[in-house]
């Protein structure tokens, strides 16, 4: 058991002093953003072509993300690995690309044949290296100091803090560039249509309501028609409505407390144990503006009108099922 413990200990250690070594590598990365990264910035905003990602090893694997990043935010991205450019990939540059190298050390062999290449095609060059004065860093036409002291490997080897660090300049550089093209969350909304980010941002009530039952009686609608409206519509609940507008509604758990204070609903309208002025939502409204409504005021159900008549009822589960939740 005291190994078990003492090895607990151990982990935690490790755990928490490669966050800390990595951590204070970002946090000294912001010494290192200049007016060279800003001219960078502004010379791939101002390009009519798209962002060309490059690396080897693990930088390949971050220039992969920034890639990613990039598309996602407004700036047309492409990777191209350097080992498959030295190998026929060098024609997927266009002539008005702007090129994104990554290279911890900017000396590697594969940097030192694909940069040369690079610089006969013409276009702008920009490092992302630890080494302003390696091979890369010196051809680049930008550097964007990437630079750490050491990586969070205790044997100093595995690419750690420095495949952080390049992420790291990677989304700084995304992010003003994001802000360069105005992109908003309408933008970001139209680039993520399918996954729950995009959803929360063009998903209306209307796209839930228009999924389920519209459950409905009026005033004097007796209580056993009631129960059967709501167990028919299977969404819990019902809308009381009078000349098409709301005038109270029904849970089933209404219909519990019911039965827990009359023997008998004979003779029991839907008046007698609606609850008035329930919570209501534009059909227009954002189906996020429904959830947190909810779970605001704890409720699983919400009415849904358009022109101040009642129109359709949005259930948990629809936000659960369309990822909003």
């Amino acid at each position: 058991m005291s190994k078990i413990l003492n090895n607990k200990a151990q982990i935690i250690s490790i755990a928490k002093k490669t966050i800390e070594t990595e951590g204070n590598a970002i946090l000294h990365l912001a010494n290192l953003v200049d007016e060279e990264f800003a001219e960078a910035v502004n010379d791939i905003y101002n390009s009519k072509g798209r962002v060309v990602v490059t690396g080897i090893g693990k930088s390949a694997n971050i220039a992969t993300k920034i890639v990613a990043t990039l598309n996602s935010t407004g700036t047309p991205a492409i990777f191209m690995h350097a080992a498959d450019a030295i190998h026929g990939d060098l024609g997927t540059i266009q002539q008005n690309d702007s090129v994104i190298c990554i290279s911890k050390s900017g000396n590697t062999p594969e940097i030192k044949v694909l940069v040369p290449l690079l610089k006969a095609i013409g276009n702008t060059l920009i490092a992302i290296t630890s080494n302003r004065e390696s091979f890369l860093g010196e051809q680049a036409d930008y550097v964007l100091h990437a630079y750490v002291e050491k990586e969070a490997c205790p044997n100093n080897l595995a690419p750690t803090t420095s495949t952080t660090a390049q992420l790291v300049i990677g989304d700084a550089l995304s992010m003003c560039l994001l802000d360069l093209h105005g992109f908003s969350s309408k933008d970001f909304a139209k680039f993520h249509p399918g996954g729950s980010l995009g959803k929360k941002l063009y998903l209306r009530v209307s796209n839930l309501t228009s999924l389920n039952e519209r459950p409905q009686v009026n005033p004097d609608t007796d209580v056993k028609d009631v129960i059967v409206e709501i167990s028919e519509k299977m969404l819990g609940v019902t809308a009381v409505v009078e000349n098409d507008v709301v005038v109270g509604i029904i849970t089933d758990g209404d219909l519990r407390r019911m039965l827990t204070k009359v023997d008998s609903f004979k003779g029991l309208t839907a008046k007698d144990i609606m609850s008035k002025n329930p919570k209501m939502i534009s059909n227009d409204a954002m189906a996020v503006e429904a959830m947190e409504i909810m779970d605001t005021f704890g409720i699983t159900q919400i009415l849904a009108e358009e022109d101040g008549k009642y129109c359709g009822v949005v259930h948990i589960h629809n936000l659960t099922k369309e990822g909003i939740i």
